[in-house]
């Protein structure tokens, strides 16, 4: 008969090891215990951190802040961190602090990526708007009242029908 797994520490037991002891029964609570590991790292009170990856196990540790988020994206994050109106009330010590306890993106930005934005900013302007789904064509006949649209479509009919005459 074979394992199917290996017991490493006391959490996979359950309750068989109390009842073992509740019941009296030596020879069930010897087998339970010799099947745990012997090794000490694998015991349930250092299995806690199990989860986390090294760099938030150091970040726990050392109790550090959350690292610096290296781009932020204006237009969706709604949380956006800025330290400069404290630099400006109250001087470069509080700046340094409140940067070290809530520290802000190093670039804040758009939703378009470095090199969109660096072609964008060697087209024209109508360029831009197209790439960018801001284009409209705006004309002065969408924002006219109904009989105001009536009465300039007359006028280019009478136009058009002068010339061709």
């Amino acid at each position: 008969m074979q394992i199917e797994s290996t017991l490493v520490n006391e959490l996979q037991i359950g309750g068989r090891l109390n009842g073992a002891i509740e019941q009296n029964r030596r020879g069930e609570f010897g087998l339970l215990l010799a099947m745990l590991s012997a090794d000490a790292r694998d015991m349930a009170q250092f299995q806690l951190d199990k989860d986390l990856n090294v760099d938030q196990k150091l970040r726990k540790q050392f109790s550090l802040p959350p690292a610096q988020p290296l781009v932020v994206d204006v237009t969706s994050d709604i949380h956006l961190i800025d330290n400069a109106p404290l630099f400006q009330q109250q001087g470069a010590r509080q700046f340094q602090l409140q940067q070290a306890l809530t520290p802000e993106a190093i670039v804040i930005r758009g939703p378009q990526p470095d090199a969109m934005v660096e072609v964008l900013s060697n087209c024209d302007e109508l360029t831009k708007r197209k790439a960018l789904n801001r284009y409209q064509q705006h004309t002065v006949i969408e924002d006219m009242h109904f009989v105001d649209q009536l009465a300039t479509q007359r006028k280019i009919s009478q136009t058009m029908a002068q010339q061709y005459a």
